[in-house]
């Protein structure tokens, strides 16, 4: 069965069993969801008589039935997950997300990939950072079953009648209230997951004054990498580091903060981000294989190459300050030694002219 068949006979099955469950007409259509990350095509399951669905990724369910999974266990999967996230749907009024004044205080800040999300990016207010970008959510409900958002877009932006920069502002503002900084040591993070005996046993219970890792996301773990853009994340995460530091992209979830102490240089760390991105992290998860530095005294957030180039730079131009200072002193040593050479060349022609009318005198 090839893809668009399947979805014909999803669409048709899925809205069969659903009516038969709710007792009523239910709306199920098929159409595409670009996402950061990814796009897929989903199931789009609406109750009758609302403007308010949920989506089912339909393409992973037709990539189980290529994977061998029986079509008609897929279609009872599908219908389950349909009711259940229709039952658990965040209650809300849709004329309010047209009311800026009452949405804005739900305002949130994810960062993503600018180049793999180049193309949905022409479509939603963003502020670029290096290689990646600051885009904006609408957090509408958050528990522990999951979360709904929705991503504000250059339409909205238009229908609200205000700047990128008005929406960047109030996100700034609120972001860091609504989802606040979370910055651990690893050793810390790794004791929650596993216990601290278990973290004895492996050796893995550091001091905290001895952490040279820590980890930065938000309460829930959940598009975390956005702290990234809060103003006062730099100054914190150099106050946990101890100064300088390295920024990992360890996914859109969360960031690894090393600090920049000589322990570790940029080229291991580049490695390690790779490595981890190709062997361990979802591609829909994936942020960007770079490193980024930030230098504390400076105040300046960049990837890591270009901090290295500016050291370099910096370098540079201190040597030749250096070597410029050296040629001024030495030209001055000889300046001095000229003058008094002068000096030196006069007195002997004033002897020698006094002895020379002395001499006469006598």
């Amino acid at each position: 069965m090839d893809f668009e068949t399947f979805k014909e006979n999803l669409v048709k099955d899925v809205k069969s069993q659903l009516d038969e469950r709710f007792g009523s007409d239910t709306t199920v259509e098929i159409h595409t969801v670009d996402k950061m990350n990814e796009s897929y095509e989903a199931l789009t399951v609406k109750p009758e008589g609302s403007n308010i669905g949920v989506n089912i990724n339909a393409t992973e369910i037709y990539k189980s039935v290529q994977d061998g999974a029986d079509y008609g266990t897929v279609v009872d999967k599908a219908v389950d997950m349909a009711e259940n996230a229709l039952d658990n749907r965040p209650d809300f009024d849709l004329t309010s997300i047209m009311d800026y004044d009452q949405m804005k205080s739900k305002l949130t800040m994810e960062v993503v990939s600018a180049e793999r999300n180049a193309e949905l990016l022409e479509t939603v207010p963003h502020k670029n950072m290096e290689d990646m970008a600051v885009v904006y959510r609408f957090l509408i409900n958050s528990t522990d079953e999951g979360r709904s958002s929705i991503l504000v877009t250059n339409k909205m932006l238009d229908n609200y009648g205000i700047t990128p920069e008005q929406l960047h502002a109030d996100a700034v503002k609120n972001a860091p209230e609504i989802r606040p900084i979370v910055i651990q040591g690893m050793a810390e993070v790794l004791a929650k997951q596993m216990g601290v005996e278990d973290l004895e046993m492996l050796g893995l219970n550091i001091p905290p004054e001895q952490e040279q890792i820590f980890v930065a996301s938000v309460p829930d773990n959940i598009h975390g990498a956005g702290v990234l853009a809060y103003e006062d994340f730099m100054d914190k995460a150099a106050e946990r580091a101890g100064g300088d530091f390295y920024i990992l992209p360890s996914s859109i979830h969360e960031l690894l903060i090393v600090p920049d102490n000589g322990m570790m240089d940029l080229k291991s760390l580049e490695n390690m981000v790779r490595e981890v991105n190709a062997t361990t992290v979802d591609p829909s998860d994936k942020l960007t294989d770079n490193v980024y530095h930030y230098d504390s005294k400076d105040k300046i957030f960049e990837l890591g190459e270009k901090h290295l180039l500016r050291e370099a730079v910096k370098e540079r131009e201190a040597e030749m300050g250096q070597k410029s200072g050296e040629k001024k002193s030495l030209l001055g040593e000889l300046k001095a030694a000229k003058d008094e050479a002068s000096k030196q060349s006069v007195k002997d022609a004033v002897d020698k002219g006094v002895k020379s009318k002395g001499d006469v005198a006598i």
